[in-house]
């Protein structure tokens, strides 16, 4: 994907429902499906003019021959611009800008055992890493407050599922290190995305194992577009751009080999 296949447009929801508590998901049809790739995200306009900035929601599925996008996300407070987008309807408009960043590597899991993280709201990107990734072994572990598992059975139609919840009202009691461990499973690539402890957490694991590993960093954006520097992470390597051991994750990113970067 290259900026030229990146635009601002009016994109049309085709459908929006609600999964579980504070968790909705919407359709939209925009140019943008076209070129999008599993890993990489949108940034989302309110029709709120006090909300200058747009909302960074990661992909959750396209479908190219519809022109299609699904994006599913939480709320995350009262007049924010999450709450706002649940409460739009088929048929309505909103802008978006994308698709933006890097999005998985998916080629690099040709062929082998591969382990599909997600934890939380970074669930949802790995639906469409599932049905892209050609692995030899494909190993979904998803990560849940509690027994509201959105997502879950479209996860079993795509590969091994396996979830952990906190509560342990569902699957392994824990996250998703526990059912690594629990399951004894084994894998040659780890693409994961989720919150920071559990990112760190699957670092620590590939490097101790040898795995290649993925990870997507979540961080809140206001640009998007790698200008305003304000969505940075450490570095192994000084950044071309700034010069520092830094990369921007709106830009350099989200996803980072697990080498590349200090989480």
């Amino acid at each position: 994907m290259t900026d030229n296949n990146r635009k601002k447009e009016a994109a049309i929801i085709v459908s929006q429902e609600k999964l579980a508590d504070a968790v909705y998901s919407m359709w939209l049809k925009a140019e943008a499906a076209l070129f999008a790739r599993p890993g990489q995200f949108l940034s989302m306009y309110t029709n709120d003019s006090s909300k200058l900035l747009p909302r960074p929601i990661s992909i959750c599925e396209i479908d190219k021959e519809k022109k299609s996008l699904r994006v599913v996300y939480r709320v995350t407070g009262e007049n924010t611009g999450t709450e706002q987008f649940s409460h739009m309807k088929e048929g309505d408009r909103l802008f978006i800008l994308g698709p933006l960043g890097n999005g998985f590597p998916c080629e690099r899991a040709k062929g082998k055992r591969a382990f599909l993280i997600g934890g939380g709201i970074g669930v949802p990107p790995i639906l469409e890493l599932a049905r892209q990734t050609q692995c030899e072994k494909t190993q979904i572990i998803v990560g849940y407050r509690d027994a509201q598992t959105f997502l879950r059975e479209e996860f079993e139609k795509s590969g091994e599922t396996y979830v952990a919840t906190e509560d342990g009202s569902e699957g392994v009691e824990g996250n998703v290190m526990d059912v690594i461990r629990e399951k004894s499973l084994e894998a040659d690539i780890i693409f994961a995305c989720g919150p920071t402890p559990m990112l760190r957490a699957v670092k620590k694991y590939a490097e101790e194992n040898k795995i290649e590993c993925y990870l997507s960093l979540e961080e809140r954006m206001a640009c998007g577009i790698g200008a305003c520097l304000g969505c940075v992470c450490q570095s192994k390597d000084k950044d071309a751009h700034s010069n520092v051991h830094n990369k921007r994750i709106c830009k350099d990113g989200p996803v980072f080999l697990s080498t590349e970067v200090e989480i």
